[in-house]
């Protein structure tokens, strides 16, 4: 019997609970929610223990980064899984959030079965590195993901976008597989297109387009750090491969290094 998981979630009384509610079941969500009052979703956090809790960017009394900070301090060793959204699009508050410990920050309206789908599947993993299941050479391959998440939201790269989850999921590869970099088209594109049901040519369009969004508002000067060959003069921005051979090579370095 697969294990229900627990959502705590801001909305307001006239938005439509029920099909709120209807559409996570589907994914073995059970979904409560709060009022949109920072004070009171922390009381909340802290009696309920839900295993996800998904609230608004901007609250009242409390925002949703000084929710996060509140409850770390009071519960360190039993922190929920925190998802953000809101409907302002700002890149340095996306970074924001995603440093006081948001693990997904998406942007309104969103797909709610995209949603769910990726509720689950992060949930999943965080009970796998919780457990100690998930090694890799040595090093905890949640923690590479944790690494791979920070540089993307460093460079710029949007999480509510799919070329996101698409790289990141193409740079631990990388970093696992070496070799799979010299074969991007017939091994890592179809890899990930297989464990997100789709096609290969959608994966590389939206890895393109997620690199052309960094590259249009990213930090200069942490795009400089990574890619300063590409941004300077008239070379342009990385393609595909070339971002994820960088991204990937700079961090297995500094695994190897750790090791």
């Amino acid at each position: 019997m697969t294990e229900k998981i627990k959502l705590l979630m801001t909305q307001d009384s006239a938005e439509n609970i029920t099909e709120t509610q209807n559409a996570l079941a589907q994914y073995d969500i059970v979904t409560s929610f709060c009022s949109k009052d920072g004070e009171e979703l922390i009381s909340r956090i802290l009696s309920d223990m839900p295993d996800v809790v998904m609230m608004d960017l901007f609250m009242t009394r409390i925002d949703s980064i000084g929710v996060m900070r509140a409850v770390k301090r009071k519960t360190p060793d039993r922190l929920p899984m925190f998802v953000v959204y809101s409907s302002f699009d700002s890149p340095v508050l996306e970074r924001e959030v995603m440093g006081s410990g948001a693990t997904y920050f998406v942007l309104k309206p969103y797909n709610i079965k995209d949603l769910a789908e990726n509720i689950v599947r992060l949930n999943k993993r965080a009970k796998l590195k919780l457990k100690g299941g998930i090694k890799s050479a040595g090093v905890e391959n949640f923690d590479v993901e944790v690494k791979v998440t920070e540089i993307l939201h460093q460079i710029g790269v949007p999480a509510h976008i799919k070329g996101y989850h698409y790289l990141r999921d193409s740079i631990i590869m990388a970093i696992e597989k070496p070799d799979i970099i010299n074969a991007v088209t017939k091994k890592l594109y179809p890899s990930v297109a297989k464990k997100y049901e789709t096609t290969s040519s959608r994966v590389e369009r939206a890895i393109r387009h997620a690199i052309e969004v960094a590259w249009d508002r990213g930090d200069v000067e942490v795009l400089t750090s990574y890619f300063g060959y590409t941004i300077q003069g008239s070379r342009g921005k990385p393609t595909n491969s070339e971002f994820i051979a960088m991204i990937s090579d700079k961090l297995r370095l500094q695994l190897k290094s750790v090791s």
